[in-house]
């Protein structure tokens, strides 16, 4: 059995999707199942047992001999949540108690780590290991991420193989459920279909012009195929960065949601359905103007994937999925 945690939102889901094309059909969901709207991801999909997210450490102790592989994705990645003692019971010691489980059982175990661990990029996009200790994340979301890397890094005893994955901004499919927290593409899909423009954050910051904040958008059937390399590889443990490697604009991106409508952007080309609001107060001091990850580390391993360009996978996403409120 492979199990899923987070297997009714975006990401567990799109995986869960992409194991049974590979025929892994033996899956074990665990989340809490009290969406509706999030568990219409897991709809078609082959899956052996649904376990709520409360009983899965108890059922983990009565069927680890059945166990293959944990990816564990579930976790609250609203990083505009600041209750502490709630991201650190489930996204930090949480994850502790699965991590503590795989080593008592030898069973190899991926995490899912974020990009928001790097705060301001102060010490680059390289998930060298020996820069975690130092790292300055933003907001409590990344401090929570954070502390579990270093306290993994830290444990004298380890799963046989294990892989934290620290996933820059994605985006794709079987995000319908996220409302604010939906990518940018999504809410560009939105705006533009309802307005025919689009409402982009203004910059706050000198050094960068309204809709040129720069992040790493990664296609979530990108993530996905670095997730199943590492299950198939098995060696090299440790923490990687899970991204495309090229930083974008965020007027790169809506433009790209206007070409995969078939919508111009203006009647002469530029942007000026384009216009920018300010960046709500509650996160104005907690946002990243540039991520990229460094992919090198992945890539030296054998991680030879294409990733999908930009604007490949907002015309894939756009056409194939939101256009019809399709799943994958």
């Amino acid at each position: 059995m492979i199990i899923v945690t987070g297997a009714a939102g975006f990401i567990g889901s799109c995986l869960i999707s992409r194991l049974n094309k590979e025929n892994f059909n033996a899956i074990v969901a665990v989340d809490k199942f009290d969406d509706p709207d999030k568990n219409k991801n897991l709809v078609g999909k082959r899956i052996l047992h649904k376990i709520e997210r409360d009983t899965f450490l108890s059922w983990f102790d009565d069927n680890f001999e059945e166990i293959e592989f944990i990816f564990h994705i579930g976790a609250i990645t609203d990083t505009a949540e600041f209750d502490k003692k709630l991201l650190k019971h489930l996204n930090t010691d949480f994850t502790k108690e699965v991590w503590n489980k795989c080593v008592i059982y030898q069973i190899p175990l991926i995490y899912a780590s974020s990009a928001a661990t790097y705060g301001l990029g102060e010490l680059g996009y390289d998930d060298n290991e020996e820069l975690i200790a130092d790292l300055k994340p933003l907001n409590p979301y990344g401090e929570s991420k954070n502390e579990f890397d270093k306290w993994a890094l830290s444990q004298k005893e380890k799963p046989f193989f294990w892989a934290g994955l620290k996933f820059f901004n994605v985006y794709g499919p079987n995000e319908y459920h996220k409302a604010r927290m939906a990518s940018v593409v999504m809410h560009s899909f939105n705006q533009i279909q309802k307005t025919g423009g689009m409402k982009l954050f203004r910059s706050h910051n000198p050094d960068f012009k309204d809709g040129e904040q720069l992040r790493d958008f990664i296609y979530v059937k990108d993530l996905v195929e670095g997730c199943l390399f590492l299950m198939h590889h098995r060696k090299d443990s440790g923490i990687y960065n899970l991204g495309s490697g090229q930083a974008r604009s965020f007027i790169d991106l809506t433009k790209a949601v206007f070409k995969a409508l078939k919508i111009p952007a203006s009647p002469a080309g530029g942007h000026e359905n384009i216009s920018f609001i300010d960046t709500p107060k509650d996160i104005r001091d907690k946002y990243q103007y540039f991520t990229e990850a460094k992919m090198d580390k992945l890539r030296s391993i054998g991680f030879d994937h294409e990733f999908h360009s930009l604007e490949e996978g907002v015309e894939d996403y756009v056409k194939n999925y939101l256009r019809d409120g399709k799943y994958y």
